[in-house]
């Protein structure tokens, strides 16, 4: 095995992440009640740290706070230096790039009083274009500036922080992970979103819908505590929303390869799929799908394996992994389709699927899947197989040309 799934599963999400914003405009906005603990403040700072860290340029949203348990740091008079205010959230100095081009003024400061008006965000504007960061304070609460400025630069990415965080129907529930155009649409009809749970926060969807529509291309809601793990892992902690299509499967291309990599990595450390040397984990890139969510993000992928039985040809269903945020939403769902279809267009008699995971034993047997003997499918799929894990292996098989509609 020429790689580490270690190193892979390590290298991953965060550089790749962090790759996808370089040279991108990200607005994070946060009321100042929900920074009064030191840990809050790191974990904006370090975030902000990595961003800027990879060329991203970020413009950080202060708002006032809401409650009088404020610390008094935080409650500087409006004529405290500025810069107080950017030393207190411990946000790293950017040096201005020098330029010909641009007014020896626009570089000065890197801290802007929000009050308003194009003015503010030309400023901004001359800031951004000579530094990496910007911090805008805010009288009232910092949604309503953020969405202006990230509506008015149409930027790559608004992230609103608040307390809830991800939309939550019910308590206990894990959050939404991922929200599209038409979804949002849906949940912004008279009624829905109260039906939904989500009533509390129409009004902010309301926000988000205009954003969206002003070209920005994603939003995320998460709180303090989960910012590094919503920007920068697969997994997510709060809720995606996007203009673009939920989902798509399409054949996966050499491009593909390292992010495939990564994930059937991640898959094996979980034990849902089994350990795969370099060869298999060619023959997933070559023959396999991939579903990608939002802007291009790729959440699973699946393959589906040709056996000869007999005179018949059955397939495989391998290296089916997706992650565990879009569990529940259709990812692995819309993977298996796909999947039988290309087993229906080859004239295979069934395919089967092979699994020691009792949550993806659950997965196929909501979809319709049945269980067989391990001793009935092709005998040449066991050459080579590790033996402690055959005996732990579940068979599940279907008719690709009778099998119901899959569930999430």
């Amino acid at each position: 095995m020429w790689y580490s799934p270690r190193a892979v599963a390590g290298f991953a999400e965060k550089d790749f992440y962090l790759d996808e914003f370089r040279g991108r405009t990200l607005v994070l906005a946060v009321d100042r009640d929900l920074l009064r603990g030191e840990k809050a403040r790191r974990t904006l700072a370090a975030v902000t740290r990595d961003l800027v860290g990879a060329d991203a340029r970020v413009v950080v949203v202060l708002g006032k706070a809401t409650d009088a348990a404020a610390p008094r740091a935080a409650e500087r008079s409006r004529s405290a230096p500025a810069q107080r205010w950017r030393r207190w959230l411990g946000l790293p100095r950017t040096s201005a790039r020098r330029s010909r081009r641009v007014p020896p003024a626009a570089a000065r400061s890197d801290v802007l009083r929000w009050d308003d008006g194009d003015g503010v965000l030309v400023e901004l504007w001359r800031i951004l274009r000579v530094r990496t960061l910007g911090l805008v304070l805010v009288d009232g609460p910092a949604v309503d500036a953020a969405c202006a400025i990230a509506a008015g630069f149409r930027v790559t990415k608004l992230v609103l922080i608040d307390r809830v965080g991800g939309l939550v129907a019910r308590k206990g529930d894990r959050p939404l992970s991922y929200l599209d155009g038409a979804s949002l649409d849906a949940l912004l009809t008279v009624g829905e979103a109260e039906f939904q749970g989500f009533g509390a926060r129409r009004a902010l969807l309301t926000q988000v819908d205009t954003v969206l529509e002003a070209g920005v291309s994603s939003v995320n809601l998460c709180r303090i505590d989960g910012l590094a793990r919503e920007l920068f892992t697969y997994e997510g902690s709060g809720t995606f929303i996007s203009r673009d299509d939920h989902c798509h499967v399409d054949p996966l291309s050499i491009d593909d390869f390292h992010e495939v990599e990564r994930l059937i990595a991640r898959g094996q450390k979980e034990g849902l799929l089994r350990p795969r040397n370099a060869d298999e984990i060619a023959e997933v890139l070559l023959d396999g799908l991939g579903v990608w969510v939002g802007s291009g993000h790729l959440a699973g992928v699946g393959a589906l394996r040709p056996w000869a039985q007999g005179s018949d040809v059955v397939g495989e269903i391998s290296a089916l992994y997706t992650f565990t945020r879009f569990k529940g939403e259709g990812i692995g769902g819309r993977l298996v389709k796909r999947l039988l279809a290309r087993a229906r267009e080859d004239a295979m008699v069934y395919v089967f699927a092979v699994t020691t995971s009792d949550r993806a034993a659950r997965f196929f047997a909501r979809n319709g899947f049945s269980t067989m003997r391990a001793a009935d499918v092709p005998a040449a799929k066991w050459d080579d197989y590790d033996p402690a894990r055959r005996a732990r292996a579940r068979v599940f098989r279907i008719d690709p040309g009778e099998g119901p509609p899959l569930a999430p």
